[in-house]
């Protein structure tokens, strides 16, 4: 369509039909969409040598109403089984039930299912009401060596909830939401795992009507997916908010846990610390569902005093200044910001560009003091808690910034980026529908290796013409920080992006940084979990499976690189 008489795109505003791919696909809200500005739209044209041709025709749009091939390999009589164990009413076979609960967010799901391709998926959907529930399903599918799968929000990034062996997937969002106990004597919160991230929040923000408390409360974690997924998934997934640099990674925020295992039940105490041997709390963090259900936890939960927060940016003349100011801001012992990022020069020139700095008086300011433009980096944070304990983090804060040759922006660019913290990745499906591939890979690096991984990393991505690669560090710790690779591509078909997307993978690994950060293994990293955690490691992590789960139930098909195998990975 024309506005103003230039081209823009007919980008897509009507919620997908019912049924149908796309709206599995499709990110968060069904009625909810972003699209690209034309500061973007030009820019995207720009690094990609596109033209406004390349716009005016969609590729598939995943409209079809989902229909597959797979029949229900599971007798009548275990299907009447798992009806009475459960329910009949929650237990679908139906098609779409079985495609939609067996699929994540990648962007290799999203183009498969485009096409109106369908990866594995489980013979039957079932929604446990309770606790009790999910032991008679554990129990039964263990005597009958029936594959168990678990799905939460559905918001994976890492093919984990790729039903690779059938079976049956557990979702524990529909019935197992709900709060079991907050204390606030205690600080902490003990609730199902099929909570989402908003009823959560808004639990603890609402306690002293709802439980009676003097304060209201955070839960301190806030990741990007933060709309569409749930406590449960932060934690088996090892999850980490955008304001984790204050409140911790969820690792730190899970005090107790139970489970319903193969090998039996079991509760985790609440202790806030003990020394009686390894912890099996922290065991269980993090395993994914290969070694048991997950049916409550209890986490710390902060005062909320957002009347506190203190904003602020910073730009530096560069990569390294900004870098260098980030760790001395992490060892200063004088607390952290919760929201701390930095972006690296591509980054910020995408970002001045969106918020419309880019030629403006503010820009041509930058450009006289030294900022220029290809070598300039954004620094955004946010200091929270006690009034003057914020007020003195943002006070420290400054002071090492501009010894590092930062300059103070205000608290402005903070404002912008939130407002569209939660709201970005309803992006992906516009561009997708014209062939632009947008994905992400995270990492983290110790302060040590941090320019080669970020160096080595960035070179291979664009070695690929017309790539696009922003990169920001987001989570930060004394040791070391994590780096987010966001990179915006065309690919001919799936091989070509399998192959250019296990390159960068490949390259972060040989480079010294870790699998993932904070999006899990899942059986996209399972390649590579063996060389990059060494077979000593890897075979605590097999007894642990041997143990827990000895008929390979529990999520069986690649989950943690634990049972390796042609079919597992899918690649």
């Amino acid at each position: 369509m024309k506005q103003d008489g230039a081209f823009y795109p007919d980008w897509t505003n009507e919620p997908p039909k019912e049924k149908s791919y796309r709206s599995i696909f499709k990110w968060g809200d069904p009625h909810g969409f972003k699209h690209p500005n034309r500061k973007l739209y030009a820019l995207l044209k720009e690094k990609l040598h596109l033209t406004d041709d390349d716009f005016k025709h969609k590729r598939q749009t995943g409209n079809a109403e989902v229909r597959i091939a797979q029949s229900v390999r599971l007798s009548n009589a275990r299907i009447d089984t798992f009806r009475d164990l459960v329910g009949a009413e929650n237990v679908d076979t139906d098609d779409y039930s079985r495609v939609r609960f067996a699929t994540g967010k990648t962007t290799e799901e999203a183009m498969m299912l485009r096409e109106g391709v369908v990866g594995p998926v489980a013979d039957l959907v079932l929604h446990p009401r309770d606790k009790e529930d999910v032991l008679k399903v554990v129990e039964y599918c263990d005597q009958q060596r029936i594959p168990i799968y678990v799905y939460g929000g559905g918001s994976s990034v890492t093919l984990g909830l790729r039903p690779t062996k059938g079976g049956v997937t557990l979702v524990m969002s529909t019935h197992m939401n709900r709060v079991l106990n907050f204390s606030e004597i205690n600080q902490t919160i003990t609730v199902e795992p099929g909570i989402m991230g908003p009823d959560y929040e808004r639990a603890l923000n609402r306690a002293p009507e709802l439980y009676k408390a003097e304060r209201r409360y955070t839960c301190g974690h806030f990741p990007q997916s933060f709309e569409y997924s749930t406590v449960g998934g932060w934690i088996v997934t090892l999850g980490s908010g955008q304001e984790s640099s204050y409140y911790g990674d969820v690792y730190d925020l899970v005090v107790s846990q139970e489970y319903v295992t193969p090998a039996g039940c079991f509760k985790t105490a609440d202790f806030p610390a003990t020394a009686t041997g390894p912890k099996i709390n922290d065991i269980m963090k993090g395993s994914e569902g290969a070694f048991g259900v997950l049916v409550s936890a209890t986490l710390k939960v902060f005062r909320y005093c957002p009347q506190n927060d203190q904003n602020f940016a910073f730009m530096f003349p560069g990569w390294e200044a900004a870098v260098a100011a980030s760790r001395e801001i992490s060892q200063g012992e004088f607390g952290m910001p919760s929201v701390f990022r930095i972006s690296d020069a591509e980054e910020t020139d995408v970002a001045l560009r969106l918020y419309g700095i880019e030629g403006s008086i503010i820009d041509k300011f930058l450009r006289l003091r030294g900022f220029r433009p290809s070598e300039r980096c954004l620094f955004i944070g946010r200091s929270q808690g006690e009034r003057s304990f914020a007020k003195n983090v943002k006070r420290n804060v400054t002071k090492i910034c501009r010894r590092f040759g930062g300059m103070y922006l205000t608290g402005y660019p903070v404002r912008r980026w939130e407002h569209g913290r939660y709201t970005d990745p309803y992006m992906r499906e516009d561009l997708n529908d014209y062939g632009i591939l947008i994905d992400t890979l995270e990492t983290a690096v110790t302060w040590e290796t941090i320019h080669k991984v970020h160096q080595g990393v960035r070179a291979f991505v664009k070695s690929r013409p017309d790539t696009i690669c922003m990169t920001h560090a987001s989570h930060f710790y004394p040791q070391g920080t994590n780096l987010y690779f966001i990179f915006i591509t065309r690919a001919q078909d799936l091989k070509e992006y399998r192959k250019f997307h296990a390159g960068i993978i490949d390259h972060i690994e040989r480079r010294g940084g870790s699998l993932s950060h904070h999006h899990g293994v899942g059986r996209l990293m399972a390649p590579w979990m063996e060389r990059h955690m060494g077979s000593a490691q890897m075979n605590v992590l097999r007894a642990l499976k041997n143990h827990f789960d000895p008929n390979n139930i529990m999520n069986p098909g690649g989950a943690l690189g634990l049972d390796m195998d042609a079919q597992s990975v899918q690649k």
